[in-house]
């Protein structure tokens, strides 16, 4: 195992990054379909095809997730994993050809880097070619490439974050992944010890603020509201139904608040997609959502913590590693 959500049979996982711009997208494929859910519980949300991903409505599996920085302008990287898919023949198929089903989600990457350079079409192809079921490259690479958390005092008081991945396997040989992007506007904290490990950086003296503290007193008032978000995808080679997969994306948001302090804010985006790329039993109803969404909790932790502390000091914005 790779410790990567790549652990999970069926997914793969490749990146584009623009790292003279600052920006980049992450794609997760599932070529020979998943089943999808999704929970947003960021205020501040950039996504495409989240509403096909409820259990009411009529698709059932995904071929692709995408990952992406330039915020609303980054969603144009998912008409590239689309014809990149097409060309496969994979997709939902509609009587004269396949439209492939790419949900996708954004994070606000824009005041690191060149402001005008947002992946495109061209890059959500290239990250399909680069695309391998083998080790995932994790910190300041793809969508997590213009990635920064602790946004208090604004960008100029940020630390440097990134992306991160990490898995278990649970029961019957079942695997659970996660990847995440992590562009959070509070402070990212160790889940064992609770101590700030990438946050607001404190003027002068050094070391971290304590964004929920400072919230709560006279700073609380001069609150700046840039743009953030964390992007996480959840996978499990397990069954679920699409019902499942959106309870397992909802519990997968307890890893968020578990590692990010504060999280859901009225600035973040946060959004968990979920994937699950298991048959369908000849016997029974397929794995308990409550497990999985458990387990996926857990990795969500690790992809967390990873994100920041993989990642690299980059546009002027110093990692945890640096400090």
């Amino acid at each position: 195992m790779y410790n990567a959500i790549t652990d999970v049979r069926g997914i793969k996982v490749g990146h584009y990054t623009d790292s003279q711009g600052i920006t980049g997208c992450t794609v997760v494929l599932c070529e020979e379909g998943a089943i999808g859910g999704v929970d947003v519980r960021g205020s501040a949300p950039g996504t495409r095809e989240t509403d096909l991903l409820r259990p009411v409505n009529l698709v059932q599996e995904v071929h692709a997730v995408l990952l992406t920085g330039g915020s609303a302008f980054g969603l144009d990287a998912a008409g590239g994993v689309m014809r990149w898919l097409e060309e496969r023949g994979v997709g939902f198929n509609v009587g004269v050809g396949v439209v492939p089903i790419v949900p996708a989600a954004v994070l606000f990457d824009l005041t690191i880097g060149d402001p005008r350079a947002r992946p495109d079409a061209q890059a959500g192809y290239a990250a399909c070619q680069g695309a391998s079921a083998g080790p995932v490259e994790e910190g300041s690479v793809g969508a997590g490439t213009g990635a920064t958390v602790g946004k208090l005092l604004g960008p100029k008081f940020a630390t440097k974050s990134g992306l991160g991945t990490s898995s278990v396997r649970i029961g019957k040989g079942h695997t659970v992944g996660a990847i995440a992007a992590v562009n959070a506007f509070g402070d990212v904290v160790d889940a064992h010890t609770g101590a700030i490990i990438a946050g607001t950086r404190r003027p002068v003296v050094g070391g971290f603020l304590d964004t929920c503290r400072q919230m709560q007193g006279d700073l609380g008032q001069t609150v700046l509201a840039f743009a953030s978000t964390t992007l996480v995808v959840v996978a499990t080679d397990a069954y679920l139904t699409k019902e499942g997969a959106n309870k397992v994306a909802q519990m997968a948001h307890d890893g968020l608040a578990r590692v990010i302090r504060p999280v859901h804010t009225m600035f973040d985006g946060d959004t968990v997609f979920a994937l699950a790329t298991g048959k369908p039993p000849r016997r029974g109803s397929g794995a308990d959502p409550s497990v999985i969404g458990a387990a996926a909790a857990e990795v969500v932790v690790q992809a967390v913590m990873r994100a920041v502390r993989q990642a690299e000091s980059l546009g002027g914005v110093p990692a945890a590693r640096d400090l």
